[in-house]
């Protein structure tokens, strides 16, 4: 099944921070926008290829990139959850939303999680998909590989992906090791920080995902009124795959759900 892309009607670049942060418009004018945080080393087309075309069926839909990431611009400092928190805040803001819905995945989803925790009046919805609050909710399996990657273990469809919308090589290593760095050093979020959190939240993986499905029992015990969907599938499968010309039909499933979830 070939994967029907959505066409933003309007694409840019906004002055965030001291970076240039590529951000898409995708979807009806009105209502409570929707951004997406793609995942660590991804574009918006990899991470939300699959889903975003029927997300953006109902909802105003908000693509980013991170920093140093795909079109976006770096900085010449590390990486953080924190730090791209703000910058998704500022984007926000310089569009002219006072209120947003945020449906992060993996990396993404640690950051959509920090916007929750630093701008508690901003985010109504959270969906926080394939992705651990702290170190042990990952599989061990994960951690290993984490601890004994390097660039030449970086998937090639996201090598390729990067250097179709950016052909800097030398900004796509200098994102790969920030990202790595980041997860090498992934800081535990204090539960208390996940009790204290006022937006709605949706707790996604899927059954073979990174994150353990105790760690997600234990997520939607901890965040008040929190709903939990665990789906078929590995680590952002349930997605589509935005990195092909294929699409999985898990992909509307999934965005069926999560706009359901967004509705109430």
């Amino acid at each position: 099944m070939s994967i029907v892309r959505s066409t933003p009607r309007q694409a840019g670049h906004a002055p965030v921070n001291g970076i240039q942060m590529y951000y898409e418009v995708h979807g009806p004018t009105g209502g409570v926008p929707l951004f997406l945080l793609p995942g660590g080393g991804s574009t918006i087309d990899v991470s939300f290829g699959g889903v975003l075309p029927h997300l953006a069926a109902e909802r105003t839909v908000v693509a980013l990139e991170e920093v140093g990431h795909g079109r976006s611009s770096a900085r010449d400092v590390p990486i953080t959850f924190e730090s791209s928190a703000d910058d998704v805040a500022a984007l926000s803001g310089h569009l002219g939303f006072g209120s947003i819905d945020v449906f992060g995945f993996s990396n993404g989803a640690s950051v959509g999680l920090q916007v929750a925790i630093r701008h508690q009046a901003l985010v109504r919805r959270l969906v926080f998909c394939s992705a651990v609050s702290k170190r042990s909710g990952g599989r061990r399996e994960f951690w290993d590989f984490i601890a004994a990657a390097d660039f030449s273990m970086m998937p090639q469809e996201l090598k390729d992906a990067f250097l179709a919308v950016n052909p800097d090589p030398q900004q796509l290593r200098a994102m790969h090791d920030k990202d790595l760095e980041r997860m090498r050093t992934f800081p535990d979020v204090p539960d208390a920080a996940l009790r204290s959190l006022q937006a709605g939240v949706l707790i996604l993986a899927g059954d073979r995902d990174v994150v353990t499905l105790e760690h997600i029992v234990e997520l939607g015990q901890l965040i008040p009124d929190a709903r939990v969907m665990v789906v078929p599938g590995g680590h952002g499968e349930f997605l589509g795959h935005g990195e092909t010309q294929e699409a999985l039909p898990s992909a509307q499933l999934t965005a069926g759900m999560v706009l359901t979830f967004l509705r109430n």
